[in-house]
Parts: C-alpha cells; structure tokens; sequence
C-alpha cells in the first residue's frame, strides 16, 4: 500500500511531526508484520527520527545543523541561495524505515516520524508512505 501525506510549513528550518498521520495510513493498511517507509520528495528536506517528548531536543537538531552548515557560504549558493538546505537534507536523508508490528509503527515511546524542513516555508511537501507486509 501507497499513500501520500501533504504537509505545509511555516518556518525556513523546523521539524514537523507526522507520526499519526503515518500511524493512521499503517492502520488502514491492515498489514500486521512488515515495514514502512517513509520519503519526502525534495532536495531541500529530510525525513528523521527523534525524540518527540521535549521540544529542546528538535530545536537542538536545528541549531546544530545550522553550526555545522552555515548559509551563504557554499558554491551552490550562486545559483539559488539555498546551498545549506541541500547539505542539510542529504546529511539526515530523505527516508526512515520502520518496522510494522503487530499493526503498528513499531516506534520506541520516546521516537517520533519527523519531516525536517529546510528551505520553508514551503506551501505544500509530499511525503510517500509505503507499506509492505503481511496480513
């Protein structure tokens, strides 16, 4: 099963927590044991796990992204201004897999589905959930 989850955002760095609508979509797709992937179609953002109880923690993700890739230093900052975005997004990657269990995201208590946006705000992400399993 496909399904694809469309998201906005209001920041130019930020993550968005898109658990339940994955959770939701798992459900639906009645799949007991198997996997689910998650991908954001886009160069210039990134899908992570985190923790999702303490928002410092997604902040600090951020801030340090940003220390290690400051804006307007690279190359690719001729051409559209966005170079960090680029970096950032192939540093944490573009997907996460995780284990489907007994019909649900097989996510420890302290772990979360981000999206992790990096050259907002943008109106409209997609984001591809695939779901493959068993009954």
């Amino acid at each position: 099963m496909r399904e694809v989850i469309q998201i906005s955002t209001d920041k130019h760095n930020g993550l968005y927590d898109i658990t339940e609508q994955v959770r939701s979509i798992v459900k639906k797709s009645k799949i007991r044991d198997g996997i689910a992937t998650v991908y954001i179609q886009g160069a210039t953002a990134a899908i992570m796990i985190q923790e999702n109880w303490d928002q410092s923690v997604q902040t600090d993700v951020i801030n340090l992204l940003k220390k290690l890739i400051p804006a307007g230093v690279w190359e690719h900052d001729h051409q559209d201004g966005n170079a960090d975005a680029h970096l950032k997004a192939g540093i944490v990657g573009p997907s996460e897999t995780i284990p489907v269990l007994e019909g649900d995201l097989g996510l420890s208590t302290w772990q979360n589905i981000f999206v992790c946006e990096f050259d907002g705000p943008r109106g409209q992400r997609n984001i591809v959930v695939t779901i493959i399993g068993s009954n």
